[in-house]
């Protein structure tokens, strides 16, 4: 970290300014990191939810199926 670009944040010494952006940075990795894996983690719930909610559609459909099957069997008798 060049100490020159940047100031240090009163109250939090896990932030520091940027004098060229003005921008507030967290610079404590294993705070970044644990976000980083918390959006992993988040990410991977949403992906099994969809998983599932495309498999339940798939059941439907071939439940649906199933049924018209039947329909037209007993029309039949």
């Amino acid at each position: 970290m060049n100490k020159e670009r940047y100031l240090k944040v009163e109250g939090d010494s896990s932030f520091v300014r940027d004098k060229d952006s003005n921008a507030i940075i967290n610079i404590n990795k294993s705070a970044w990191q644990a976000s980083k894996e918390r959006a992993k983690a988040a990410q991977r719930s949403r992906d099994d939810l969809r998983t599932q909610a495309r498999e339940i559609n798939i059941l439907k459909c071939e439940i649906h199926e199933i049924k018209n099957m039947l329909q037209t069997m007993m029309d039949r008798q």
